[in-house]
Formats: structure tokens, sequence, C-alpha cells
């Protein structure tokens, strides 16, 4: 039987080649877990009519070009269904082979358990931990809307398309996701819930009764529950034209499928969620199927010829694309720049400098100086915040917020959904042209830590200003104050974590930051901190290199060497000037990045930190750590205390006195306990 396709109204369908595509997908979604003794076959089964319609009949994607900037997004959010996603990866011509899916969850493979996004070409984003996806889609449709109204519809004129599960809605982060898309209204977003009723443990009902539909809703989003479609690619088809048309608010799709389908015994059974089904199983459901039962990942011709018609079909909507860019006479200069993540050539010439003479600065206070600085000449910036946008410094001047009404407004605000932020910015920065700065306490940064994983894991390019960062912020307290925060950040693999001294430092995070591929946190205080003379002249090269020497003695050479980072190097060169009183002289450390020192030369780590002269390190956080670099340490290893900052540093120990008094012990032999 043949009909035809509205995209590609040239070529009629075969209804029974398509049948057996999607039979093909089921083979291999079985195949793959059974040659890798692991993985989840049964809800890529399930949802391979639905992934049949997105790629063949749905999407405006091309596969031999998979980072056209105008091509419809993908985010399986589901991710342990990825041989699904690869298996159409394969099929439609994106690069990956048979011999890959062969090597589904092996080591060195291009198909690994859950989408990577540095791994497999094709991929959007890195999903896995459930829930992550789901956030990653908002965020890609935000940045589609803000680069739709500050270009152009002519070159910006995509949807993104989210698959999500049980697992994915009841995670979290979802519920904070969904309820900011809604509220910014975004059309163009069209999420589908899987909706079989399994879990691991097994049923649903096990821990979950939500009314999704009405969940949803409330939200504002348009929900369509479209029933036991889940084999009908047409009824299918139509729910997904039918949710493209509506671009006013974000729309939910509740497919109902039957995980495992056709399986003869697993169908609707928790035990074809995660365990490769048996040999005889697989043999029992290809004949089903009408596949060939003695051959594995079987793809006969007639099906990969269908499926790398996308090829030719994509080709030709990316020429229309670059014939209306090239006709577009807006500013590409600032478009490229924009799909960079980075600044336009030369922006760093606006960056501010600082003197003592401008007095004391909190460093949070200087990133907004920054921010208000270089906006203009970082085209996609967009700084947001988890409701403390003046605390956080996380508006430039003048600009407007994000709303329906401002769909291209310069500040987001996340509203207290932390985790969320995190997700929603890995999206904007996935999806390209948009480079997202969020801003919350450094405390909360514990809310967003599974997100920041993911966008490290994932290599993204977002910023994270995480201020009010020590003891020193005050009163509010314990709760309030980080200890083990910024251990914990430098030990997450792929995060660079910048702890700047002073108003110059940050200055040079921010530029490090925009300059950079993947994630940057920057850790910044809330209490007032000195311009430092010594950072005027050496905060360009040092922070760079993540530490450097900071004022070495007038005459001789150095007895010890003071390291600190943050508000705690101003301390640490009150301590050398007493130390110096009493003829003990300190070199000062300013290291304000453990990973950009780590990627120096070891000749030069050993020039800043010479071997054979006692190190004592001075930081309002926990110790862990520390003892790659220094041999004694002023830490808090306890939690802090509801009293103004500057009591607290006094009374747990910051001070240029007791950062002498413990320098001498050290050099009296008496390492610090």
């Amino acid at each position: 039987m043949t009909v035809t396709n509205p995209l590609t109204p040239d070529v009629p369908r075969d209804t029974d080649l398509e049948q057996l595509g999607i039979n093909v997908i089921r083979g291999l979604a079985m195949d793959a877990p059974r040659a890798a003794n692991s993985g989840h076959p049964g809800t890529a089964m399930a949802l391979a009519p639905l992934a049949h319609v997105l790629f063949t009949r749905v999407m405006r994607h091309d596969p031999s070009e998979p980072h056209w900037p105008d091509r419809d997004r993908f985010v399986l959010s589901n991710g342990h269904a990825s041989i699904l996603l690869y298996s159409m990866l394969y099929l439609c011509g994106y690069g990956s082979t048979l011999d890959d899916l062969r090597a589904f969850r092996q080591f060195g493979s291009h198909a690994p358990g859950h989408p990577e996004i540095h791994l497999t070409t094709g991929l959007e984003v890195t999903t896995g931990p459930l829930g992550q996806g789901f956030a990653n889609g908002v965020g890609m449709g935000i940045a589609e809307r803000w680069l739709r109204s500050h270009f152009s519809p002519e070159i910006v004129d995509h949807h993104t398309y989210v698959i999500a599960g049980d697992g994915c809605l009841e995670e979290g982060i979802s519920h904070e996701a969904a309820s900011l898309a809604g509220h910014l209204a975004l059309g163009r977003l069209v999420y589908i819930y899987d909706n079989n009723h399994i879990t691991i443990d097994g049923p649903t009902e096990l821990s979950y009764s939500d009314n999704v539909a009405e969940r949803f809703s409330a939200y504002g989003w348009g929900v369509d529950d479209i029933g036991e479609v889940a084999n009908d690619v047409d009824a299918i088809e139509a729910a997904l034209t039918r949710a493209k048309a509506d671009e006013d608010r974000p729309t939910l799709l509740i497919l109902r499928s039957h995980i495992g389908y056709p399986s003869p015994h697993l169908t609707d059974n928790a035990k074809a969620h995660g365990d490769p089904f048996s040999v005889e199983e697989i043999r029992l459901t290809k004949e089903i199927l009408g596949l060939d039962v003695d051959e594995t990942f079987w793809v006969p011709d007639a099906v990969l010829d269908l499926y790398r018609r996308c090829i030719p079909r994509g080709r030709s909507f990316r020429a229309a694309w670059q014939e209306r860019f090239e006709q577009w006479d807006g500013d590409k200069a600032v478009w490229d720049a924009a799909q960079r993540g980075h600044g336009l050539d030369g922006w760093e010439s606006k960056l501010p400098s600082f003197t003592p003479d401008d007095g004391p600065m909190a460093t949070r206070q200087a990133m907004k100086a920054c921010l208000d600085a270089t906006g203009d000449v970082i085209p996609g910036v967009i700084p947001g915040s988890a409701d403390l946008t003046g605390n956080t410094g996380m508006a430039m001047e003048g600009g407007l917020a994000q709303s329906v009404e401002e769909p291209g407004g310069s500040l987001i605000h996340y509203g207290i959904r932390e985790h969320g932020m995190g997700g929603v910015m890995t999206g904007i920065a996935s999806h390209g042209g948009m480079l997202p700065i969020g801003g919350t306490f450094f405390v909360f940064s514990d809310y967003m830590r599974g997100a920041v994983r993911v966008a490290a894991l994932s290599e993204a390019h977002v910023i994270y200003s995480w201020t009010h960062d020590s003891i020193g912020l005050g009163e509010d307290g314990p709760t309030h104050q980080p200890i083990e925060q910024l251990a914990a950040m430098r030990a997450m693999p792929q995060l660079r974590v910048i702890r700047p001294a002073d108003a110059n430092e940050m200055a040079q995070a921010w530029r490090i930051a925009v300059n950079s591929d993947g994630p940057t946190a920057l850790i910044l205080t809330r209490q007032k901190v000195p311009v430092l003379s010594e950072t005027v002249e050496r905060a360009g090269e040092g922070v760079e290199r993540g530490g450097y020497v900071l004022r070495d003695p007038v005459n001789g050479a150095p007895d010890i060497v003071l390291i600190g980072t943050g508000s705690e190097v101003q301390i640490c060169l009150g301590a050398a000037d007493l130390l110096a009183a009493g003829g003990a002289m300190a070199r000062v450390v300013s290291l304000p990045s453990w990973d950009l020192f780590a990627r120096q030369t070891e000749t030069y780590r050993n020039e800043v930190l010479p071997a054979g002269i006692p190190r004592l390190s001075v930081e309002a956080a926990s110790s862990f750590g520390w003892d790659r670099y220094a041999d004694a340490f002023v830490a808090i290893d306890h939690f802090g205390a509801s009293a103004p900052g500057e009591v607290n540093m006094h009374e747990f120990g910051f001070t240029p006195e007791h950062v002498a008094e413990r320098a001498n012990e050290l050099l009296a032999g008496r390492p610090a306990s």
C-alpha cells in the first residue's frame, strides 16, 4: 500500500515497507542488549513506531550535516532506551554502523549504555539520569525562541521533540522545568510521554498515581491524551502535527504504550525494562514480527534504503535554509559569535580593570560589573538566577526579563528551581546560539549537582555564578554557609572551578569562562574584599594559569609559602607582613583554580610552589584535598555559625594573626593539626 508523505510529496510511502522497518528496529532493540548481556530492550521496542514517525515523517533533520543550525532537535530523556536512538542514527545515515550496534555498551563503543553527546554523532544532549533530558528540552525551547526573536524567523524556525518516561516525570527536575516552560508559554516544544505503566520495580502503581494530564494542564501546557495508538503511525503523525501547530504553549502528548511489545511473554512485564531477552524469547518475538530468526542485527537493503531517504530530504531542507540565510541581511558576525557561544572578536578590550582606589568590592559585584561592561559584545550571553538576581548580580544593566511578551529578554528568572535551572542551562548551551550564566548561593549548588555533572560530562558551555561562598556570608548561618561544596566541585571532572581573590581576578575569570569551552564555576564572595595592588598587573596571566606568585619577599628567598584562594588571599598578604616583622619571609601564592593550575607544566608548578619550602594553605572551606599542595591548612572542617561575617572569620581563625601563628608553628617543625 502506498500513500503520500506531506514532507516529501514526490516520494510515495510504502506502508508495508514502513512496517518492516519498524519491526527491524524492534529486532535491533532485542539483539543489541542480548549481545551485550546488558541493556533495556522493552521501551525501544514499544516506541519503534514513534521513532519511525519522528525521523521519517515529522522532524526536519539532515544526517549529512548533523549540526545544521535550524534543524529540529530531538531528546531521548529516558536515555536507558538508547538502543532506539542508536538504531535510528544508524538507519538514517548519521555515521553509526552495525558494528557500533554490535558493540553496544562495550568499552570504546559509539553506542554506550546511555547517550553521550561526545561519543555518538547525531545526539543533541547527554541523557541518562532521568529528567535531565526533560529540562534540557526546555532550554532548547528557550534558545529557539530567543534566537528567532533576536535574528529572524527566516533563519530560526524549528521545533524540539522530547520523549520522556514515567521516571523522567517522577524526578523533581521535570516538575521544575515543566513549570518554567508553562510559565514562559514555550511553543515549539513537543513532548511525548511514554505512558507504559512500568518501572524497574514493577508497575508504576507501586509508587506513582499522578494525574499527569491535570498536572501539565495546571502548568499551562497543552495536553493531548492520544491513548492506545503506539502502533498506529498515522495517528501518531496526526498528533505530532497538531502539537506542532500550537505555537502558544508547550504540548504534552500522552501515549499509552506496551513495553516489550510484541513479545509473547514479556509485553507489559517489568523484566522487559532492564533485562535482555533470552535467545528463545527473541526467536519467538521475531517470528511474530516476520523477521529472519536465524540472523542477528538483520537489516535488509530495502529497509536501509527507506531510512537513508532522510539524507536527500534533509539536504533539501538545509539547502533551502542556507539560501534564506544568505539572503538574510542581518549581522552575520553577531550570528556567528552567538552560535559559537563566545564574544565578538576583540571583546576582551571591554573588560573592566580595577585599582585599590576603587575600594573594597565583593567578587559577586565585580561579576556584575563585568557582565554590564561586556554584555553587548557577547551576543548570546543570557544571565539568570534562582530568585536571587540582585544577590548574585545576574542581570545586565537595562536588560529586560524573558517573558511571553518579551521572548528576546536578556534575563531569565528561573524562580526557586535550582535543579531545573541547571538542566535548562545545559539545554540552552547544547542548542547553540546562547551562552547561559546562572546564579545562586554556593551552598545551593547541591540542588543543582545532578545537572552540573551532566553538563561537565557533555562539556556544555555554561557558566555558574555561585555566590555567598563561605562562612563570610554571615548571619544566615550554617544552612547557607558552604563548607564541603568547594572540595566537591573541584572533584568533578571537566568542571572548571575558579575562586577569584578580588575584582581583577574576577574579570580574568570571566574572560576565561567566556572564551573556553565546557562548564565553568565561578565561586564568589558576598562580603567586600579589597582590590589587591598585586593583581593589577599579574592577574591576567596568573588566573589563566590557575595559580601564580602574588608577592615574594623583597629581600631573599622565602622561608614559607602561604597559599590562598578567594577572600583569604588578602589574609595571606596580611600574615606575610606580620611574619616579615618577625623575621620570617613569606611568598604569597594565589591559587584561584586547581584545574587550570594542574594543566600547567611541572616546571611552572614547581616554580610557584618550590620543593623544600613549607606550605600553608588558607581557605574558608573544607581542608579536603589540600594535602596535594600544602603541608598544613587553615581551613574549616565543621559547620559555621550564625553571626556577622567578619565575626565568623575571626572566630574560626581566618585572620592574619592566626595565619601568621600557624605559619610560625610550621616553620618551627610543628605541623598544624
